[in-house]
C-alpha cells in the first residue's frame, strides 16, 4: 500500500532532494499535508531540508515493539532540521555518546525486523 506523500518523502531523504513544506510565512511541516498546521494555508512548497541537524531529545529503548524487536538497545531521537523535526533511528552511536546538541545527518535505511524504509541519524 503506498502513502502518498511521505513514501515520496522518505525515498528522497538522504539524497540531493531531501525535502519540508513551507507555507508562505515561512513554517514548515513534513508530508503528507494539505495545508499548513501552523496558519491553514494551502500554498506549501517543497524547500530542501539541511544537510545537518541536532540532536533535541532522544532515548535508548531496551524493550521494543514488534517492528524492531530484534535491534535492541537501540537509541531514537527527534533532531531539528531547520524549521521541521524528525523522528529517526540513531546509529553508529549507543546512549552514552548522545546529548543534546549532537549534529546528525539523516538517511533511510532498511529496517532489518521489517524490509520497510527507517528515517535513520548518523553523528556528524
Amino acid at each position: 500500500m503506498t502513502d502518498h506523500g511521505y513514501d515520496e518523502w522518505v525515498e528522497a531523504l538522504g539524497t540531493d532532494d531531501a525535502f519540508y513544506l513551507e507555507c508562505p510565512e515561512g513554517h514548515g511541516s513534513l508530508p503528507p499535508r494539505r495545508t499548513c498546521p501552523h496558519c491553514g494555508a494551502t500554498e506549501l512548497a517543497e524547500t530542501p531540508l539541511p544537510e545537518t541537524g541536532a540532536v533535541e531529545t532522544y532515548t535508548e529503548v531496551h524493550v521494543a515493539g514488534p517492528d524492531f524487536d530484534g535491534q535492541t538497545p537501540y537509541v531514537t531521537a527527534i533532531a531539528s532540521f531547520g524549521d521541521v523535526r524528525l523522528t529517526g533511528v540513531l546509529r553508529d552511536a549507543s546512549g552514552e555518546d548522545v546529548d543534546a546538541g549532537l549534529s546528525v545527518g539523516v538517511e533511510t535505511a532498511e529496517n532489518p525486523d521489517t524490509g520497510d524504509a527507517t528515517v535513520v541519524f548518523r553523528p556528524r
